[in-house]
């Protein structure tokens, strides 16, 4: 399926500015050793193949599930094949104890990417799975900074998201402060990072939905009120490796918005997603109306959809790369942005943060709004609103 037909798009976002260095990419990639962090997730097995296709010296791989390690490894050797360096991959939790003995032991990496991240907003509903996602997004960024600090690599780059621009749910609001993490790590490491938009059909998401929604025989189900920029997996790969390689310190690329990317909503993806399979649409009122139509539209070549508004927490009206406040670099590169970063940052509230969530966890107990009001300390104008409704809790 033409994923850049399903997102309204004609060309790639990147192509010119990838040709344009792809000699001193190529030098610098074969040159040097990599480890890339969460490297088994959507975006991070797009960061492996950018890397792996220009052969470095040295590639290790390190994630927290084992399956998709497996896929990434059956999906390289049937596409690229081989090459004469060092390709291994580690099953591990970066928060383990296991994890800082693989540094410990060897740890020589001229470039650490970390691409982990808890993404999705539904992962803030409960305050257990809130708290690891401070321990994924935030902690767990700062403690692996600080080993490649102490390894002296070249550089570290992490990925951040659109959603940390003016952020208003905690999966945005903990990337923009593992930004400010990142700026304090800025003194002693060279660092960069990106922030794009939704990765089309990259695991969890909304159209990757689609697909297990389409073998299992279920609606296909959608907000038609919400817009979002989409970018292909192979570009976020590809913007993820240009900040690694040519960032200066404590620069953030983002994709430059012009006639070639736009917002699309995701019902409109929808629908052209289920033409493109050959089915007709077709609206239903409700999900049990959705769901008891599947029994028999389906063999007659139309799909029930049901599409609506969203009223869940943590949903951005509109999405944006960057704020009125950042200075930006539009003209390094053709298709891609730079946001230009000072190390601002509060060493007492990063401190007190710190220690406040370390408090909670030893006493084995904490709420959202604890969690909540430590967000506000590092980041007042947060804007965060709660429906008290969840993705969870609908088709």
């Amino acid at each position: 399926m033409d994923i850049l037909k399903l997102i309204g798009r004609e060309k790639e976002l990147f192509m010119e500015d990838i040709s344009a260095c792809a000699t001193q990419l190529c030098e610098t990639v074969a040159s040097s050793s990599f480890l890339v962090i969460g490297g088994a997730g959507s975006i991070g097995q797009a960061v492996v193949k950018e890397i792996f296709k220009r052969k470095p010296k040295r590639l290790h791989v390190v994630d927290i599930s084992e399956n998709n390690m497996v896929e990434l490894v059956r999906d390289i050797r049937s596409s690229l094949g081989y090459i004469e360096g060092e390709f291994a991959t580690f099953a591990l939790d970066v928060g383990s104890i296991e994890y800082d003995a693989f540094i410990q032991n060897d740890g020589r990496y001229d470039y650490v990417l970390n691409l982990s991240a808890l993404k999705h907003v539904r992962s803030e509903k409960d305050p257990y799975t809130l708290m690891r996602m401070l321990d994924v997004n935030i902690f767990n960024t700062d403690k692996t900074i600080a080993q490649a600090i102490q390894k002296r690599s070249k550089k570290y780059f992490c990925v951040s998201t659109d959603k940390a621009a003016n952020p208003v749910n905690m999966m945005g609001a903990s990337k923009r402060i593992m930004e400010m993490f990142l700026m304090r790590r800025s003194k002693y490491i060279k660092i960069s990072t990106a922030r794009f938009a939704n990765v089309a059909f990259s695991d969890g998401s909304l159209l990757h939905g689609f697909n297990q929604r389409i073998q299992k025989r279920q609606p296909i189900v959608a907000p038609n009120d919400i817009k979002r920029y989409f970018v292909t997996p192979q570009e976020s790969g590809e913007l993820c490796l240009m900040s690694c390689i040519f960032g200066e310190n404590r620069d953030i690329f983002f994709p430059k918005l012009d006639d070639t990317l736009h917002l699309v909503s995701f019902a409109d993806i929808a629908l052209k997603y289920l033409k493109e399979l050959g089915y007709e649409p077709y609206l239903c009122a409700n999900e049990d109306e959705a769901r008891e139509l599947c029994a028999t539209l389906i063999d007659e070549g139309k799909w029930p959809c049901l599409f609506g508004a969203s009223d869940t927490s943590g949903e951005k009206d509109f999405e944006e790369f960057y704020t009125d406040n950042e200075i930006l670099d539009m003209q390094r590169f053709k298709s891609i942005g730079l946001i230009k970063n000072e190390p601002l940052y509060n060493e007492n509230l990063l401190n007190s943060f710190t220690n406040n969530i370390r408090s909670m966890k030893r006493n084995l107990f904490w709420s959202k709004e604890d969690i909540l009001k430590e967000f506000f300390k590092l980041l007042p104008e947060f804007g965060h609103v709660e429906t008290g409704k969840y993705l969870d809790a609908k088709m």
